[in-house]
């Protein structure tokens, strides 16, 4: 087992003395919550990427007295393309978490989800992609995948003995005590807010919540680093992920694309002039908010909005002009973390007032959400955003709490900007 952990800063001792003395559990909760929470000689199960985040997970709860051991999930299966393991991006991620837990000593397990990841993340995604949207797959996969899937593959799992399951998420869980019934989780924002997943965990269900731990929740990411250097791990200064992580070294993520939604060629037209500016091959090699790269153009030209109905792009000057900005959103397929307790305000004239993020790492702009008669919501920002992105999820919070998201349908102003002229009711 590895030596006895001696951090450099105070600061760091501190918050990992917590973790060292009390488990998982932080000083703030009190002792009748613990007793919700993994105990000595339980079945703890650290989902591993490879990434540090998820190797430091496994370094702080392999000091305790669990019954740990980890997973790797292998998501994606390059054979479906090639014909051949030979190359595969998974491969080194697999070789780098093996490598780490024979550091600390815990066994390790690969499982293969690339048919439930390709069944219930990937094709749903192609169809939004091919409808003109950006669907993040990161938010569907902890649902369908990470707390969905893998759960139900934990190694150690039986009919009466469900594992706990630990990631590398910068997150918290809290738990919520009424007068009756038991405990409820709730997820909430972690200490390291410039590294705050609550987003990307939005979508998790009540079940999936109850049995995570995320042992990241109180680090700031200098100190896990510092952890990881410590103790000698050899991906303490690995890069973190960026994008979707089965597409690896293949090349543009459109490129990728292209190889499973057939070209469907429109135009691109200047939303202001109403000129058409070039053409392009499919709806989905644009993203709102990103630039059209038009060459001859005197200006920077922004896409603006998608038209699946006519296949047009639509482009304005610059990347702050009005055209860019929306602060009502239409969503659906809305699911609240306790599904059975949406807020009663929902149903009000004046609507519920919440946070709400359509985007990983944006400031939660203050709104007030409603639910319409047809069941889904909508959202009415307190001041335009820029660049909502359709077939994005739109995260609502109320505080620190995450309530729960939904998928972004549309975008609109509230009202006309000067000189717009708009079609009637």
């Amino acid at each position: 087992m590895f030596r006895s952990l001696a951090p450099r800063s105070c600061a760091l001792r501190r918050r990992v003395h917590t973790y060292f003395t009390n488990g998982y559990h932080t000083s703030t909760l009190s002792t009748h919550i613990l007793n919700h929470e993994p105990k000595k000689g339980d079945k703890v199960v650290v989902g591993m990427s490879g990434g540090v985040d998820s190797s430091v997970s496994a370094l702080l709860l392999a000091k305790e007295d669990y019954d740990l051991s980890a997973v790797y999930m292998r998501n994606w299966d390059t054979r479906d393309e090639s014909g051949s393991d030979k190359g595969c991006e998974w491969e080194k991620d697999w070789e780098d978490v093996q490598r780490v837990c024979k550091v600390l000593d815990i066994p390790v397990t690969m499982v293969d989800l690339s048919k439930e990841y390709w069944n219930k993340v990937f094709e749903p995604s192609l169809r939004l992609w091919e409808q003109g949207r950006t669907p993040n797959t990161d938010v569907w996969c902890n649902r369908e995948i990470k707390f969905g899937a893998l759960l139900e593959r934990l190694p150690g799992s039986t009919e009466t003995t469900k594992p706990w399951l630990a990631t590398g998420h910068y997150a918290r869980k809290i738990w919520s005590h009424h007068l009756t019934g038991p405990p409820r989780p709730k997820l909430v924002r972690p200490a390291d807010r410039h590294k705050d997943q609550t987003y990307y965990l939005s979508s998790i269900t009540e079940d999936g919540l109850r049995r995570a731990m995320f042992p990241l929740h109180n680090l700031q990411k200098p100190e896990v680093r510092e952890l990881a250097r410590k103790y000698n791990l050899h991906n303490a200064e690995r890069p973190d992920s960026v994008g979707i992580c089965f597409v690896g070294e293949r090349g543009k993520f459109k490129d990728f694309l292209a190889g499973y939604i057939p070209q469907n060629s429109g135009t691109i037209v200047d939303k202001m002039s109403g000129k058409v500016l070039g053409q392009h091959t499919g709806l989905w090699n644009y993203t709102i908010g990103e630039g059209a790269r038009l060459p001859g153009m005197p200006a920077r030209m922004t896409v603006s909005e998608k038209d699946t109905t006519t296949n047009t792009v639509y482009v304005v000057p610059g990347t702050t002009h009005d055209k860019l900005f929306s602060d009502v959103l239409s969503i659906t397929g809305f699911q609240w973390i306790w599904r059975d307790a949406p807020p009663p305000e929902l149903d009000s004239e004046s609507g519920y007032r919440v946070q709400v993020m359509h985007r990983y790492r944006m400031k939660a702009t203050p709104a007030t959400i409603r639910r319409l008669p047809d069941g889904n919501l909508r959202i009415w920002s307190d001041k335009p955003e820029h660049a909502v992105t359709p077939g994005q999820a739109a995260a609502v919070y109320d505080g620190d709490w995450c309530l729960g998201c939904g998928l972004i349908t549309s975008a609109a102003r509230s009202s006309p900007l000067e000189g717009e002229v708009t079609p009637p009711a």
